[in-house]
């Protein structure tokens, strides 16, 4: 997901704003700090304009 994010030009505070959750939520997930729901990949697939096939080979 960092990868796509960084490729769009935005910043990790941009795209939590885009998924209306809060940076450190995002920072943890960039990280792989913590499990996500198919629901939160949804969401930031959607803010990131892109299928979830590319967020799960990226």
């Amino acid at each position: 997901m960092r990868e796509l994010r960084k490729e769009k030009k935005l910043t990790v505070q941009e795209l939590a704003y885009r998924c209306d959750m809060e940076r450190s939520n995002l920072s943890r997930i960039e990280a792989g700090r913590t499990n996500l729901t198919i629901r939160t990949i949804c969401i930031i697939c959607n803010a990131l304009e892109v299928g979830l096939r590319d967020v799960i080979r990226a």
